[in-house]
């Protein structure tokens, strides 16, 4: 079965979405990354599906039949580096899910309901339907993936199995990202671009140790046989790391200063699950963004409203 596009401005009712999606329209490209850099935060709920033909039901990706009679996936989410990790898998194994699409300039994500999935208040997050038939909530972008591998990469389309060598080396790169590019790269973001003030302290600090683990990175790609961080495949490792590296010159970082993790980074790219999956809740338009100087400052200007207001909420907890 294909999945048929909604289109991204337009509405649609969609009867499987958990919340009406009858008034949605998308958010305009120009609110696109900023919330994933920040953390993920605030979420207002809006469905955006890809409609199976022939069904009512709201799934995105093409899947066959086998697929289509286990999971009951539903993936909650925005236009964020650890968002489109989970698209990015989902997209790459061929599972078909629904998408309930968060605005993170709302903080919907600290709605009761969403915090009933996610006590943490952030996305990505996913439900599904466990092996003993109730439902399992997920959050941390780590485990959804670890989940996702070992539930359903049964053919190790995205991993390795688990006890071998790689399925261990695997884990520490995807660890190695979850603690550290990612925390890193966020608060490059944060100083590079939404602080209220620019604080050179706190801009050096945390741009050069983005770099170092880009060194570590590349230095490691250098050595590999395959061209992916584990063994002779991409696996949850890769997927972990792309969206952040596409997104390197938002934090002030030159990727041309890492040719073995330019070559990774585009060969990620050319792959089709992340095509796909990358353009999930919303189109990734990154690259486009970094090329306009004067429109990504413009954009961060704008995003520094709501993402301090966010930062106070948080801080009354």
């Amino acid at each position: 079965m294909s999945g048929v596009r909604v289109g991204s401005r337009g509405l649609f009712n969609a009867r499987c979405c958990r919340r009406s999606a009858s008034s949605f329209v998308s958010s305009p490209s120009s609110s696109i990354y900023l919330h994933s850099f920040f953390g993920s935060r605030s979420p207002s709920v809006q469905s955006r599906v890809h409609l199976l033909s022939s069904s009512t039901s709201s799934l995105y990706s093409t899947a066959t039949a086998a697929t289509m009679s286990r999971p009951d996936i539903t993936l909650y989410t925005a236009q964020t580096p650890n968002g489109i990790k989970i698209s990015i898998a989902l997209e790459e194994l061929g599972l078909p899910y629904k998408v309930e699409k968060i605005d993170i300039t709302k903080n919907t994500q600290k709605e009761p309901w969403f915090l009933e999935i996610n006590p943490n208040g952030r996305i990505p997050a996913l439900t599904d339907t466990f092996t003993d038939g109730s439902k399992i909530r997920l959050f941390e972008s780590g485990s959804i993936l670890t989940y996702l591998a070992e539930q359903y990469d049964k053919d190790h389309k995205i991993s390795y199995p688990q006890g071998t060598r790689e399925y261990y080396e695997q884990n520490s790169w995807l660890y190695f990202q979850n603690a550290g590019v990612g925390p890193m790269q966020g608060q490059a973001n944060h100083f590079h671009r939404y602080a209220p003030e620019r604080i050179e302290y706190g801009v050096n600090r945390y741009i050069n140790e983005t770099r170092r683990l880009y060194s570590v990175l590349d230095a490691h790609l250098a050595k590999s046989k395959s061209g992916y961080l584990v063994g002779d495949h991409v696996s949850i490792a890769d997927i972990s790391h792309w969206g952040w590296v596409a997104a390197a010159g938002w934090a002030g970082i030159d990727i041309e200063e890492f040719p073995n993790l330019k070559a990774w980074e585009e060969r990620m790219a050319a792959r089709e699950g992340v095509e796909k999956g990358r353009h999930v809740p919303s189109p990734h338009t990154i690259k486009e963004l970094l090329k306009d100087k004067a429109k990504a400052e413009k954009i961060a200007e704008e995003s520094k409203g709501w993402i301090q207001q966010g930062m106070k909420a948080d801080a009354k907890h």
